[in-house]
């Protein structure tokens, strides 16, 4: 080969790698990793001194903290849709997790919940794919059967599994023993960043933690066992044990992306889909969102605020934290500005995009409310809600009861200020309905086969039979 040939070709190498640099610089890779059922008071730097989570808090630590953050529904499937389609719940029809409970004989027959995602929705990875970035899934999807899956909305490499451990005939090859979940979906996301460390990418891990029934290793179900307990908290030491398992595969991931060289173009996000559960199966205490009120499957302040970390180098001030409210629609819009990519006037987004604030943390966002609804029995009852500044109400649909709360000053959401302020009340119940109308949000109508004596009754809609209310105490 001549010197002008070779140095043509060095020159066209040369090239194609400050091309793909620079492409890269303006496009970071994103992670976001959501927890299933963790409390906003259970990690370390939300204040818990029982369970031990230096890996996320070392996120917190290199990134921003937000307070004041919000799962879109009270229930995973809901929020999860509001993640893939940055639209709310009630617009895409789907307000229960899927398939949902029963309560046949309650005041209130709850509207149908769509049991996958709208095949019409254009998800996040679909935008992200078709811009270029490879797209990964792996975990907990609980937005439809096979045919509703991951690879039907953008997700290129995918790993479907719900549960807490992993048997040696599903793992991808075939292992020789099982595997505790977090540590295999760890392995799994180490593979996928080798794999694509060229091109930017999309990964999504969705673990089973801490969702019940609540499984972890002999050794640290002893550890905390014999670790002293923390006054005001549950201190479950197998709920500790697999928190403790999901902090693990957060430091894995974080360090696989050390590894690949890639840890400081990278949009790293960890969450939770809906507040913490209170009552187990069982009715002992898997864990306690004080000082906020109640627990998943309710729009009190304990059933849909959650934590959220973002850590991103350059952009996201280390150390910072962030009391704006906002919620988990808001991830798609910004994805798409930390990608650069447009948005779409083929579906309207319900989120706001979190660049300002991620990089001032001072910022204010251009948008007055957040909204919930919520029209199903669970933990609660059929229920909407408003959040407006510090202000937050929730309408009742059962019996038309209206709360209003102030959260800079009552996060517990004690003291019931509807008689006190009628005017913040009328105006917050009129912009909910205003907004129900918007999405097309579907309500709750009048049981014909009401019974006081059977309303408490629960069923299975899968089965078609009675079953137990969660948290029933057993003897």
């Amino acid at each position: 080969m001549n010197l002008t040939l070779r140095a043509l070709l060095c020159g066209i190498l040369l090239f194609s790698f400050c091309a793909n640099a620079a492409s890269r610089k303006g496009q970071p890779n994103i992670v976001l990793i959501l927890a299933d059922d963790l409390g906003w008071a259970d990690l370390g730097c939300y204040g818990n001194t029982f369970n031990e989570t230096p890996n996320i808090d070392r996120l917190a630590g290199q990134g921003m903290r937000f307070t004041d953050f919000y799962a879109a529904a009270a229930v995973c499937s809901p929020t999860r849709a509001s993640i893939m389609a940055g639209q709310s719940p009630a617009r895409l029809g789907m307000t229960a997790h899927i398939p949902g409970h029963w309560r046949p004989f309650e005041k209130l027959v709850e509207p149908p919940n769509a049991l996958h995602l709208p095949t019409n929705t254009i998800s996040v990875a679909q935008r992200l794919r078709d811009a270029g970035y490879k797209t990964g899934y792996f975990g907990k999807w609980h937005l439809g059967g096979k045919d509703f899956g991951p690879e039907r909305f953008g997700f290129e490499t995918v790993f479907e599994f719900t549960g807490h451990e992993i048997s040696a005939t599903r793992q991808q090859p075939r292992g020789t023993t099982s595997k505790r979940a977090c540590a295999y979906l760890g392995e799994l996301a180490d593979r996928f960043i080798e794999q694509n460390h060229g091109e930017p990418f999309f990964l999504q891990i969705s673990p089973y933690a801490v969702h019940i029934p609540l499984t972890t290793t002999p050794e640290l179900q002893k550890k905390y066992e014999q670790k002293p307990t923390a006054p005001g908290y549950s201190c479950h030491p197998t709920y500790a044990g697999l928190l403790e398992e999901l902090d693990s595969m957060v430091g894995a991931v974080r360090n696989s992306l050390e590894r690949a060289g890639l840890i400081e173009n990278t949009l790293f996000i960890f969450t939770s889909e809906n507040g913490g559960l209170e009552r187990e199966v069982g009715g002992w205490p898997g864990t306690m969102n004080r000082p906020l009120r109640d627990e998943k499957g309710s729009l009190y302040e304990g059933g849909i605020r959650v934590p959220l970390i973002v850590r991103w180098p350059g952009t996201v001030k280390a150390g910072s934290s962030n009391s704006v409210p906002t919620i988990t629609t808001d991830f798609y819009p910004t994805f798409l500005d930390a990608a650069k990519i447009p948005e779409t006037k083929n579906q309207s987004l319900d989120g706001t995009s979190l660049l300002s604030v991620l990089k001032n943390p001072s910022a204010k966002l251009k948008r007055e409310n957040l909204f919930w609804h919520y029209p199903h029995y669970h933990h609660s009852r059929p229920a909407g809600a408003i959040r407006s500044g510090d202000w937050k109400l929730i309408e009742f649909f059962d019996s038309g009861e209206l709360e209003l709360y102030n959260l800079r000053h009552d996060i517990s959401e004690a003291q019931n200020l509807a008689t006190h302020n009628p005017r913040k009340k009328t105006e917050l119940q009129t912009a909910l309905a205003q907004w129900r109308h918007s999405v097309n949000a579907q309500m709750p109508q009048a049981n014909p086969a009401y019974n006081p004596e059977r309303a408490n009754e629960w069923w299975s809609r899968a089965k078609l039979e009675r079953t137990e209310a969660p948290g029933t105490p057993r003897k």
